[in-house]
């Protein structure tokens, strides 16, 4: 995440509730961390203007605090800055996740290539350690998938990260970062929803098994098959999800 100084022109920070003062830069990353929370969860709607003068009450914080705060989801693509009409969601749309999906398969697929070529002992090891959380996480998202979302989601992403995590490139893997964030809203829109039946143990499981035999022609396709099914799924999605 990027850091920026806190504009704010109040002459001393508020406390906190223990009655120490909050740094800006604390203030900034607090109001990053809720209005990101708000935009993947849909609260704050897709393409919906973000009014400085409004959200700076609603959050608790200067409207400097908050303009930084969306600074940084404008680089995290999650806002946009459209010049003097100001801050909105980005949208959502089929399109969007098209491009998402086609590039992440090419980067994921060659990230998991080399992983399987030049991942180590340790490795391997990462990758059953986090595909055992993610497992555990799977058994409980079918009985009350809203509660649990987040701790899948970190789950989720920690084992796709450990597949590749022994990758030679750090460019290909800092870019597959900034896709699988960029495709969280879509994907808690499929795992709240469920539009289309799937089994992501079985997947996950099956990616798992191919990388231990280092067969990286199956891992890579099953991979690429894992990746598809969430767009298949969001195109079964009510058209209104994707509204400006």
């Amino acid at each position: 995440m990027l850091e920026r100084p806190s504009s704010d022109s109040s002459a001393a920070p508020p406390d906190d509730a223990s009655g120490n003062a909050t740094s800006p830069k604390t203030l900034v990353s607090a109001a990053y961390q809720r209005l990101r929370r708000d935009i993947i969860e849909g609260r704050l709607a897709p393409g919906a203007k973000l009014r400085v003068e409004h959200l700076k009450d609603e959050y608790g914080v200067g409207a400097g605090t908050l303009r930084e705060a969306l600074a940084l989801l404008v680089s995290d693509a999650l806002v946009v800055a459209r010049g003097q009409r100001g801050f909105h969601v980005k949208p959502i749309s089929i399109e969007d996740f098209h491009d998402i999906t086609r590039t992440r398969i090419l980067l994921e697929c060659e990230a998991l290539r080399q992983s399987i070529e030049f991942g180590d002992d340790v490795w391997e090891g990462r990758v059953v350690a986090a595909f055992h959380r993610l497992d555990r996480i799977e058994q409980r998202l079918a009985s009350s998938p809203p509660d649990d979302f987040d701790e899948w989601e970190d789950r989720n992403r920690e084992y796709h990260q450990a597949l590749i995590s022994g990758c030679r490139s750090p460019w290909i893997r800092h870019f597959l970062g900034i896709l699988y964030q960029q495709a969280e809203r879509y994907r808690r829109l499929v795992i709240t929803r469920k539009p289309i039946p799937r089994d992501l143990h079985g997947e996950h499981r099956a990616i798992l098994d191919a990388t231990l035999a280092h067969d990286s022609g199956v891992a890579c396709k099953l991979l690429a098959e894992h990746i598809s099914m969430t767009y298949e799924a969001v195109k079964q999605l009510p058209e209104t999800l994707f509204s400006e």
